[in-house]
């Protein structure tokens, strides 16, 4: 740990407080190129992406021979729904799961202190989906990002509390007899004159 100097602080207005630390990441992709759900029929229309997640039970953290590094293992499950032109859901399910077993920077600390392995995924479709029947098949890419992640509490430079927020629109719906009154542009009322218009040049008649 850094020696801390309070002389490189004073002449800053400083505040303690507790926060979600990020002690390691790293970064994977996952493609699968055939993923089949049942559609009974229905219209596709889009597939839409839910955060993946850590499946429970599947965590193991484990020693190795390297001081602070230990060896991390899980499942990853994706979840997707498939939706129809209408944004309607007619199908649901989960990605292939992804197996982990990596290396993560997890160092030592007292038996209070609680790491947490964190996990965040952002899905993509890769080419557009095929519907055969009641079958859907897509190819879909998973990029991952995992966190090794601790509550600490950080002293750091501030400028005091924000400022207050502006206030809430409230929802009204719109009334169209006063957008018609307030805005609707007055239309002309006669047709136009012969002097008002740009004449086109006169040829002789063959």
């Amino acid at each position: 740990m850094a020696e801390f100097n309070i002389n490189q602080v004073q002449e800053l207005d400083c505040d303690c407080i507790i926060v979600d630390k990020v002690f390691a990441s790293c970064q994977q992709r996952e493609c699968f190129p055939e993923v089949e759900v049942e559609v009974c029929d229905k219209t596709f229309g889009s597939i839409r992406f839910r955060p993946g997640f850590i499946v429970p039970n599947t965590l193991i953290v484990t020693d190795t021979d390297t001081p602070n590094f230990r060896r991390v293992r899980f499942t990853v499950r994706v979840p997707f729904q498939v939706l129809d032109p209408s944004g309607n859901i007619i199908a649901e399910g989960f990605l292939p799961d992804i197996f982990k077993d990596i290396i993560l920077y997890i160092p030592d600390a007292r038996d209070e202190f609680d790491f947490r392995i964190v996990v965040e995924t952002s899905s993509e479709v890769l080419l557009p989906p095929v519907q055969t029947g009641d079958k859907l098949v897509f190819t879909a890419g998973v990029f991952i990002i995992i966190k090794v992640v601790g509550t600490v509490q950080l002293l750091i430079p501030t400028f005091g509390y924000c400022p207050p927020p502006p206030p809430c629109e409230e929802f009204s719906p719109q009334d169209v007899c006063e957008q018609f009154i307030e805005y609707a542009e007055f239309p002309d009322f006669f047709p136009p004159q012969l002097g008002d218009q740009e004449c086109p040049p006169c040829y002789p008649v063959p």
